[in-house]
């Protein structure tokens, strides 16, 4: 695992315009789970044009996911790094419009799955501080947002349910299109998933 509050820093202040990156959230309390994310404000001289450049900004970093919060208004930029570490980047104040449930095609199943896995392993984080009515809304959330789209036909009753239909659906939806979205991400944060006991 790499120290991510370190490397992020260390990436986001490469850029000329970036003037600060804050540490939010649980990991600045000292209150973070095994499985929470890595949560950073980043200030700008110009904000917008930090949020046209986040996407290249981050790519030594590597990440397995990268890519807007589709569901947040305040402007949220997501990452999984390789070890599956999730990062989230909110240029300080800025918004963005809420975006419908993804529509399935071959154009977009990979940023379906950059989603769920970073939806599920932000869950798994809830899951551990035993968060249950949150985790419970949520999974009917990405029923409605994500599986229920690819062809669920119900909620989701645990992550663990929740990996498993989608792993099932995924298949289905690569060969209707015929395309093979990439197993890295998936892998590294079931992987995580388990380690935390959080999936069988």
């Amino acid at each position: 695992m790499v120290d991510a509050g370190d490397t992020v820093r260390d990436v986001a202040q490469r850029w000329p315009g970036v003037t600060e990156v804050r540490l939010i959230g649980s990991r600045a309390r000292g209150a973070a789970t095994a499985l929470s994310d890595w949560d950073f404000v980043l200030e700008a001289a110009d904000l917008e044009e930090l949020m046209a450049a986040l996407p290249r900004l981050v790519e030594p970093l590597d990440p397995l996911a990268a890519q807007w919060d589709r569901l947040s208004e305040g402007a949220l930029f997501m990452l999984v790094l390789p070890g599956g570490e999730k990062i989230d980047l909110f240029p300080d104040g800025r918004r963005r419009a809420v975006e419908p449930p993804w529509r399935p095609g071959p154009d977009t199943l990979a940023g379906i799955d950059a989603h769920l896995w970073d939806w599920l392993i932000w869950l798994g984080s809830k899951v551990l501080r035993g968060e249950d009515g949150l985790v419970a809304d949520e999974l009917a959330k990405l029923h409605h947002h994500l599986l229920g789209p690819l062809g669920a036909d119900r909620p989701a009753r645990s992550v663990g349910d929740a990996s498993e239909r989608y792993l099932a659906l995924r298949d289905t939806a690569e060969a209707r299109y015929g395309v093979a979205v990439d197993r890295r991400l998936g892998d590294v944060v079931l992987g995580r998933l388990r380690d935390e006991g959080v999936v069988a």
